[in-house]
């Protein structure tokens, strides 16, 4: 690969390389060149040389890098954890939503770029899987909303959600100047996979996400990069604007 310029109006669509192994991950970033400049890595590459990629694809490509880690721990190691990954000077990590996992997070990451990601609540589980994990009663969308303010309060530079929850979690007062990012975005026809709490790309944008990311739809496409560039069309026209 070689470095590119990339336009910037398209780095609302973060691609997940939630592909086998790096050299599928090269190849998909190959494939789709100049049409997406902001990708995520998660726990499944990370074994497999996936730090090395995003190092790589940050320093040597001029991408923009998610690293989504979803760390949780006692403060001491969250703080020694973040510090290490903040020296590649990654633009986004998420760590859970907890406040003490959050203010370790933000010591960690402090005088580096990275921007501090908390978890809520997972877009793969629904209420049965909550009750199953004994977690409190109530609904998502308001455990969400709960945990978002929770983490904003703590210093969270942003958070994850599902685009169900973002109108809730943008309406909060806390939430001006901070960013949502929102996976289980599928377009529409697409089949939904694992996740329970899904909207299309421009309902995600429309309801106040910042970021949506998406995987199996591209990658698995026909022709992942057509994929990727109708997303990115959808996500710059009207239907995706936001209300004042």
């Amino acid at each position: 690969m070689t470095a590119e310029t990339l336009p910037q109006s398209n780095d609302r669509l973060i691609v997940a390389l939630d592909v086998p192994n790096v050299l599928q991950g090269v190849e998909l970033v190959q494939t789709l060149g100049d049409s997406v400049s902001f990708y995520k890595i998660g726990l499944g590459m990370l074994t497999g040389g996936g730090l090395a990629l995003a190092n790589e694809l940050k320093q040597e490509h001029g991408k923009r890098i998610f690293l989504d880690m979803k760390l949780f721990d006692i403060g001491a190691t969250i703080e020694a954890a973040v510090r290490g990954i903040a020296q590649f000077d990654l633009d986004f990590l998420t760590v859970h939503g907890d406040p003490h996992v959050i203010r370790a997070a933000k010591q960690g990451a402090a005088g580096s770029n990275t921007k501090i990601l908390g978890v809520t609540i997972l877009t793969s589980l629904d209420r049965g899987d909550l009750d199953d994990c004994m977690y409190k009663d109530g609904l998502i969308p308001d455990m969400v909303t709960e945990r978002a303010g929770r983490a904003f309060d703590a210093g969270a530079d942003g958070i994850i959600c599902s685009p169900n929850e973002a109108v809730m979690i943008r309406a909060l007062p806390e939430s001006a100047g901070r960013l949502i990012v929102t996976p289980g975005v599928r377009p529409v026809g697409a089949d939904k996979g694992d996740q329970k709490r899904i909207a299309t790309p421009a309902q995600a944008i429309r309801d106040g996400a910042d970021h949506i990311v998406v995987g199996r739809p591209i990658h698995k496409a026909l022709s992942p990069r057509a994929a990727a560039e109708a997303i990115v069309a959808e996500l710059n026209s009207p239907e995706a604007q936001r209300a004042h």
